[in-house]
């Protein structure tokens, strides 16, 4: 790939305390993301995809690993530091209605980052929110109403437009359709797209929809149980995917066909997801693949 290298994550791992026990939701995650491109995370729910972005923008602090942004390591920044930062990385959250605060205005809200950037006040403040609301779609005059007075996809694009106020270079799209009517979803990934072409961005998305992971994304990469299991151009993954895993999760997109549908064969997964509180030796897939050998039970396979 000849794109310049923006984010490159080695080694990332993240352990909360339960009790006595720790729980394991990320483990050892290497990840490339170049600028320009969208590269798409997808797995199934539980199975560590937000912890990886939080962790990368830290939110959430890691346990172990490295994130380097522009060659720089972050876990070397100290929360000043990290301020600065926090400029070029931003991020959109799943739920609309949880992530705005319900006694802001939209115009505080999608202000909030320039007053704590110091980039805008007083009128020069104003244009700005009224400019990024006409970029997302949305009418100017309605900044100084409140978020319960928004459907859910015009609150996801005040998420957007408060993310995009800084004028970052990478966000991070944390299942942020996954809360929105059908309808709806296809309007905001397109107009993401949209965003993407006029300011240069880069995106992380993440999502459990493969179907629109397959739209938006250039590159995918897919979870299982805090491991990062394949890694492949959007095109090549769905065209030939190599992991068990994942050849199941593509075998489980309708077709919207039910002649096709109906003679189809689905790879129909046997038993639950393990306890990330205690997962299997070996491969993190092994107590579900239908190709495992006793070999996967003792040892992880390598990543080639």
């Amino acid at each position: 790939m000849n794109k310049k290298l923006l984010l490159k994550v080695r080694g990332l791992t993240k352990q909360f305390k339960v009790g006595k026990k720790l729980l394991t939701a990320v483990s050892n995650f290497n990840l490339n993301v170049y600028h320009g491109e969208t590269l798409g995370l997808v797995g199934e729910s539980g199975c560590g995809k937000s912890t990886v972005g939080r962790t990368i923008l830290r939110l959430l602090e890691p346990t172990s690993g490295t994130v380097a942004f522009q060659g720089t390591d972050l876990s070397t920044y100290s929360k000043h530091e990290m301020k600065k930062i926090r400029r070029k990385m931003q991020i959109v959250f799943q739920d609309p209605y949880a992530s705005l605060n319900p006694r802001m205005t939209v115009e505080d809200i999608i202000g909030e980052p320039l007053d704590i950037h110091h980039l805008a006040s007083g009128k020069m403040r104003k244009r700005r929110v009224e400019e990024l609301l006409q970029l997302v779609g949305l009418n100017p005059n309605h900044m100084s109403r409140f978020p319960h007075e928004f459907s859910g996809g015009q609150r996801q694009r005040i998420g957007i437009a408060r993310a995009l106020a800084v004028e970052p270079e990478f966000i991070i799209c944390d299942e942020p359709i996954s809360a929105l009517d059908v309808s709806i979803q296809a309007q905001v990934v397109n107009l993401l797209k949209e965003l993407q072409q006029q300011m240069n961005l880069t995106y992380l998305f993440i999502a459990h929809d493969l179907s629109m992971i397959k739209y938006i994304s250039d590159r995918v990469a897919v979870m299982y149980l805090g491991h990062l299991v394949e890694q492949a151009t959007s095109e090549e993954l769905y065209r030939n995917p190599l992991h068990p895993y994942t050849q199941a999760l593509l075998s489980s997109i309708p077709i919207p066909d039910p002649d096709i549908e109906k003679r189809r064969n689905r790879i129909v997964l046997k038993g639950e997801v393990p306890n990330p509180l205690n997962p299997p030796s070996g491969c993190s897939f092994c107590t579900r693949c239908p190709r495992a050998q006793p070999i996967c039970f003792e040892k992880a396979p390598e990543w080639r």
